[in-house]
């Protein structure tokens, strides 16, 4: 086949967090070699790769470096910025291009790119003006949610408005920044699908993930997704369909809202692995980060097929408010999984590592990994 990175290589990872720690050990399971490229030293994929270089994502130098060493660049999160990964393309693959990332790490281009390809969001308004504000607030109504066009994540950089008279305030919040007003949209729940596509343009489709979110971060996770056969059947093509629009080489996760009305709406595109996607880690025959570096080095796709239903459940660093948790107490249930990160400070909100389990049922998964993260509270009888 041509194109094809073989095992062996060196794949370059943007980013040093838990994705890049997992997409390195999925390299090397395969036989690659891993570089990482990330601000802090010993960072989460450093720790497993072969080798780390600390640096800003600015730093382009530091970025040429990388791409030299690499027969193909990939990112972890799609927030690095794209002009970094665009002056290294003529160097090396980098997959997803920096077209994609330019896409969606800004929602005007990715609500404006979806809609004028005919893929179904909220109605939304550019706003990067007083009168565009108000001009958006009087088309699209409220309740509403303003969002900062960059940098959102985990809830960050969005205001929910209430009333046409908290626009402006709204705005002054968030920094005046270009933003888009979105109409506020009643959920039945939420729902992701995760894509890969290789070079050859081969794809595969994971099943649909279920979704629920404390404090607008990611909760919990199951899969598959407790909804109709049809429904998830249109989630999946519609993932596909806007995979193949983007072109992407690599992965592609599609957030998307089950309204209350009936209508399935996107919500968000993340070109890399998701945090709705670690139940493949354990659960199918081919994890989402195997499949990324299959994807990536244009080798055939993997089976997407789950062994048996699957759950996950976030562990963020306030599980540390009250001393180390009680792992050997969560690991009592035979079919939990721990996955740690690696990440020296816990803190509030931030992601420390998941529990998975996989049983009969989506309902079954859930439960034990809920039961397996209240034990982690669970204090020894002293």
């Amino acid at each position: 086949m041509d194109d094809v990175i073989l095992p062996g290589n060196t794949i370059g990872v943007f980013g040093g967090g838990q994705l890049g720690r997992m997409i390195a050990i999925a390299a090397k399971r395969m036989g690659y070699r891993a570089v990482v490229l990330d601000p802090t030293p010993d960072c989460p994929a450093g720790q497993v790769a072969d080798d780390e270089i600390t640096a800003p994502y600015t730093d382009v130098t530091a970025a040429k470096e990388l791409a030299r060493r690499c027969a193909v660049v990939t990112a972890e999160f799609e927030n690095v910025p794209a002009d970094t990964l665009e002056a290294i393309e003529p160097i090396v693959p980098v997959r997803p291009s920096s077209r994609v990332l330019r896409i969606a790490q800004n929602r005007i281009a990715e609500k404006t790119f979806l809609a004028e390809h005919g893929f179904p969001v909220p109605k939304f308004r550019t706003v990067r003006s007083r009168e565009e504000l108000l001009c958006a607030v009087s088309e699209i109504g409220c309740p509403a949610v303003l969002k900062t066009a960059t940098g959102g994540y985990d809830g960050k950089g969005q205001v929910r408005i209430e009333h046409p008279d908290e626009a402006e305030r709204a705005w002054e919040r968030l920094g005046k920044v270009d933003c888009v007003l979105e109409e506020f949209v009643l959920l039945e729940r939420e729902v992701s699908v995760i894509v890969a596509r290789n070079l050859r343009g081969e794809e595969a489709v994971y099943p649909v993930a279920e979704n629920t979110h404390s404090r607008h971060i990611l909760d919990t996770s199951v899969m598959l997704a407790r909804i109709a056969p049809e429904l998830a059947r249109q989630a999946q093509e519609l993932a596909r369909a806007i995979a193949e629009a983007l072109s992407v080489v690599g992965l592609l996760c599609v957030e998307m809202f089950v309204a209350q009305d009936g209508r399935l709406l996107v919500n968000e595109l993340a070109p890399r692995p998701h945090n709705s996607g670690h139940q493949t880690f354990d659960a199918a025959v081919t994890s989402q980060f195997e499949q990324l570096v299959r994807a990536i080095c244009n080798l055939p796709l993997g089976s997407t097929e789950l062994y048996r239903p699957a759950a996950i459940a976030n562990l963020l660093g306030d599980l540390w408010e009250g001393g180390e948790p009680n792992w050997a107490k969560a690991l009592e249930l035979p079919e939990v999984k721990l996955h740690l990160y690696g990440k020296a400070e816990p803190r509030p909100g931030r992601k420390m590592g998941h529990l998975t389990a996989t049983a009969e049922t989506p309902d079954d998964a859930l439960r034990k990994v809920l039961e397996a993260r209240r034990r982690l509270k669970a204090k020894e009888a002293s």
